[in-house]
């Protein structure tokens, strides 16, 4: 007698309910995990036949193939008395019950073993657990993935590996005891007993069903490094794991579609997930992107798109989402601010820069600005690629005129040079609680846009920079170079000649 019944379904969709069995697989074994037969077989889904590029069969490939009905007496003879095993098991099981169910044939209760539920215990430490994932971390060849055979094969010897004390954690008494249990099961011998298929959805099912509003920029940055286990700790029920594993899959293109919704549904009922489940499992999918988002110790923009179009999606709401990062953002801002000295009593360059300030960049050498950028962004001061009246400052050589230079015209933001810039990060100062801030910060004279061309050189920690090296307004250089013959555009880069040639006759003009 077979201890075990490996089976794999290649299907025409995700939905046991709405889709086909296009190819079925079995490959039985002994109770220790010795294989003792294979068997597979293509059917006729009457209807299109799914995803090629996915499973590799096309519409001429089962023309001919016999209907699911025709051969199902034939599976059953293949599959009784031996327990079923297979790679999330129950999506399996559940295509063969709709299979069987359309033929009129009632499928029993069957005791089954999922090698990607047992991974848990054999394999703790893997980040994804789909078949290729559990295979390599087994050392299993695995050949013809995604074809029914292959597949079946595959968990066969994962399946071998488990009974066999192949790995640090010995089989359990459930595994061991599976086919005992299997061999006392009545298959029937004629069709009836059979449930209706597609019942009435639940209340939050429908709800969820709602046409899907995709995110604005695709997943797959954050779901590499998505883990599991990580869904669990922020609150995902334990038995919703195939479920956020089909999800993650799922979300990767960055859309949900009608049938990834319906597939996903269905595995919610095939796996006894509730209204409440789903929702939490949800959750703490959002919730463990958040925390990988923040692993880097901070959080772009793009990132915070993704996922708060993602919560929109799954029906989370986006404050849920936006109190983590805002609450890993103030963490962030206090572990940086603990160890800043305070300013030198010298101090003469105004309001000093602050840890979570916003700073944008215009003009500047490349390999300077991106040195300078870099160091901010590790400091805690964020770079934005705009200036708004929330934009503490602009970095400038003044070599550049443009969008933001004239927003910060227009909006009175503090202009600084370049070096100026690096000796604000030299001093950087604690965050400020925004609760503790009753007006807009004091803008000291040295902020204001003519103070970033005053000739007074500036004193710091025993370094002088001279005022030549601050920024000048630009529109000061022009005004100054057509007086002096230099033809020079309304906007635009001024040339590097004309910015130091007004440096030169300012310094000029300050020794007298």
């Amino acid at each position: 007698m077979p201890g075990f019944a490996v089976i794999d379904v290649e299907t025409t969709g995700l939905s046991a309910a709405g889709h086909r069995v296009l190819e079925l697989a079995i490959v039985r074994t002994d109770p220790a995990g010795r294989v003792l037969d294979e068997w597979v077989s293509r059917f006729n889904p009457e209807g299109p036949v799914g995803a090629t590029h996915i499973h590799g069969i096309t519409a001429a490939d089962v023309a001919r193939a016999p209907r699911f009905a025709h051969v199902l007496e034939e599976i059953s003879d293949r599959l009784a008395g031996a327990a079923i095993a297979g790679h999330n098991v129950k999506f399996d099981l559940a295509f063969l019950r709709a299979e069987y169910a359309r033929a009129g044939w009632a499928v029993p209760h069957l005791p089954a073993a999922c090698t990607l539920a047992a991974s848990w215990d054999h394999l703790p430490h893997l980040a994804r657990r789909r078949l290729p994932d559990c295979c390599e971390a087994a050392d299993i060849r695995h050949t013809g993935a995604h074809s029914a055979l292959g597949d079946a094969r595959a968990t066969a010897a994962l399946l071998a590996g488990y009974l066999g004390h192949g790995f640090a954690q010995p089989p359990t008494a459930k595994l061991l005891a599976l086919p005992q249990l299997a061999r006392n099961v009545a298959w029937p011998t004629a069709p009836g007993g059979v449930e209706p298929l597609g019942a009435d959805a639940p209340a939050w099912v429908q709800r969820w069903s709602a046409p899907p509003k995709p995110p604005a920029v695709p997943l797959v940055q954050l779901l590499e490094r998505f883990r599991l286990a990580d869904a669990l700790d922020d609150g995902a029920p334990d038995g919703s794991l195939p479920y956020l594993q089909l999800l993650s899959e799922v979300l990767e293109d960055g859309v949900l579609d009608d049938e990834e919704r319906a597939a996903l549904v269905d595995l919610a009922a095939i796996y006894d997930l509730d209204a409440t489940a789903v929702a939490a499992a949800h959750r703490g999918l959002l919730l463990a992107l958040a925390h990988l988002a923040l692993d880097d110790g901070r959080v772009s923009r793009a990132e915070k798109a993704e996922l708060t179009a993602t919560a929109e999606l799954l029906d989370v709401p986006v404050n849920v989402v936006t109190n983590v990062l805002d609450a890993a953002e103030r963490a962030r801002h206090a572990r940086l601010s603990a160890d800043l000295g305070p300013l030198p009593a010298d101090w003469s360059l105004g309001e000093p820069l602050r840890v979570g300030d916003k700073v944008a960049f215009t003009g500047c050498d490349w390999a300077v600005r991106e040195r300078l950028e870099q160091r901010a962004d590790r400091l805690g001061v964020r770079v934005m690629n705009n200036v708004s009246s929330r934009t503490a400052l602009l970095v400038t050589d003044g070599s550049f005129e443009g969008g933001k230079a004239d927003n910060a015209t227009t909006l009175g933001t503090r202009l600084v040079h370049p070096d100026e810039f690096a000796l604000l990060l030299d001093h950087l100062q604690p965050a400020v609680s925004k609760s503790t801030i009753a007006t807009p910060r004091p803008r000291r004279s040295g902020d204001s846009v003519a103070a970033v061309a005053s000739p007074t050189p500036v004193v710091s920690e025993g370094r002088t920079v001279p005022a030549a090296h601050i920024s000048p307004s630009p529109a000061a250089v022009r005004a100054w170079a057509r007086a002096n013959g230099y033809e020079v555009g309304e906007r635009g880069r001024l040339p590097s000649e004309v910015t130091e040639a007004y440096r030169h006759a300012q310094n000029e003009g300050s020794s007298h």
